[in-house]
């Protein structure tokens, strides 16, 4: 598949159309989507208007931005105006929504292809979604990102919008083999976007590659006054999302909750990129997060619960039959946890985001699976512990893939950053992604 970047050069020396591209995406998911179920509508008539639009402007010398012309789609719990958030319940037709999230205005501000709305699982928490894995049979493609990784993956969209508030950017992308980004807490606004637990909640992007991570990113961040964890920082030029990494990354593979969770497979394949990375100068140490940091997963166990019973209870008491039986079973519990416990969980976030910060004074950025290893049975979305104490602590992450089994099972791991610091950390990450592409490894 043609990355991102190469097509948006391409588009701006007009050897390929907006509208030609287009259509490509529009074939390959007609071709296949009744069977990978990948998207919930498509709107293939309005696309091809943005495209022609686009094509325009490029006949102009008109260029937006680096996604002008690029197809992408949307995780369908994000507001597009005209179309209906059905957040992955089946048998609802709500009504069109009135405008957009602001991440999607920033997409159309930038010259994007709305393609459609990709698959979530419902409420975008644990129940497993319609989306088949993008070629292995019986297998999860992760959740609740499900279609937006499983798009990308086949080839039907470019890049795709996704959430995470455990692991559901990065999980849903490693299981698919592409490469997945959760900003920094704050980063990308989430107004319009139907929340699951608002102190963990984050939209991120879904892309085959790291550098079309940092085309998205350069788009989506920003502040947004209306939304009350926004964070009022400027949001770096695109170029600096795209600067060459350094010569010697400073890497850091951290051990925590999740040790005793990973499959061999994953753990020899992580010591295999680390060789390879270090082969090529990059500097690894081993860290040992704090004593204390073990019960991250318990903590934001109960801070998910409580925020998803929150929002959740009116409608669920009155429309049981919409609620499937994890995220039924997730707000009951959330409904019994004691209000000291939540305030004590909320206690630890403040207080190791600030703690965790130590990890980062010898190395820039840490290092662990993406994943516990290659992706499960369907009946799953997979196991988040990789990634649910980042969603907690609320700093950035990137994952990619490393390697593919002899049964073709991708790989992945995930690079965590300091918060703020994505444009230091995609750098790094595509340092270590295009040196696992110099020994062949990917």
């Amino acid at each position: 598949m043609t990355d991102l970047l190469t097509l948006a050069e391409q588009l701006r020396l007009r050897r390929i159309s907006a509208e030609e591209l287009t259509r490509q995406c529009l074939q390959r998911i007609e071709m296949e989507d009744a069977q990978l179920r990948a998207w919930v509508m498509v709107d293939a008539a309005g696309a091809l208007e943005q495209a022609r639009r686009c094509d325009e402007e490029f006949a102009r010398g008109q260029v937006r931005s680096w996604l002008h012309g690029i197809p992408v789609g949307v995780k369908d719990i994000i507001n597009v105006a005209g179309w209906p958030t059905r957040a992955g319940v089946a048998g609802i037709e709500p009504e069109p929504c009135t405008e957009d999230a602001p991440v999607v205005t920033r997409l159309r501000q930038a010259g994007a292809i709305l393609l459609g709305k990709t698959v979530t699982t419902p409420y975008a928490a644990f129940d497993p979604p319609p989306t088949q894995h993008p070629w292995l049979v019986g297998r999860t493609p992760g959740g609740s990102s499900s279609g937006s990784a499983a798009a990308v993956a086949r080839g039907m969209c470019y890049a795709a919008l996704a959430t995470q508030t455990g692991g559901s950017i990065t999980r849903p992308a490693a299981y698919c083999g592409v490469a997945g980004l959760k900003p920094t807490f704050g980063r990308v606004s989430t107004r319009g976007v139907l929340p699951l637990a608002p102190h963990l909640d984050h939209v991120g992007a879904i892309a085959s590659s790291v550098r079309d991570l940092a085309v998205m990113l350069a788009v989506i961040a920003g502040f947004d006054p209306q939304d009350r964890f926004s964070v009022h920082l400027p949001v770096p030029p695109a170029a600096s999302f795209l600067r060459p990494g350094p010569n010697r990354p400073r890497l850091g593979l951290i051990s925590g909750p999740w040790d005793d969770r990973i499959e061999e497979t994953m753990r020899q394949a992580l010591r295999e990129a680390c060789d390879c990375w270090q082969q090529q100068g990059a500097v690894l140490q081993n860290l040992t997060t704090p004593l204390g940091f073990r019960d991250v997963l318990r903590w934001h166990r109960v801070i998910m619960a409580v925020e998803a019973a929150a929002f959740h209870e009116t409608p669920y008491r009155n429309r049981p039959q919409n609620y499937p039986p994890k995220i039924a079973a997730l707000v009951e519990e959330g409904l019994q946890i004691p209000a000291v416990e939540y305030v004590r969980c909320r206690e630890s976030q403040e207080h190791w985001r600030r703690q965790m910060l130590t990890c980062f004074h010898a190395v820039d950025a840490l290092v662990t699976p993406a994943a516990p290893g290659p992706p499960p049975t369907a009946e799953t979305t997979g196991d988040p512990c990789c990634n649910a104490p980042w969603s907690f602590l609320g700093y950035p992450t990137v994952g990619f893939p490393v390697k593919r089994t002899e049964a073709n099972e991708p790989l992945a791991v995930q690079l965590v950053g300091r918060p703020f610091c994505e444009p230091c950390l995609l750098a790094i990450a595509a340092w270590c992604e295009e040196a696992l592409h110099r020994l062949g490894k990917i």
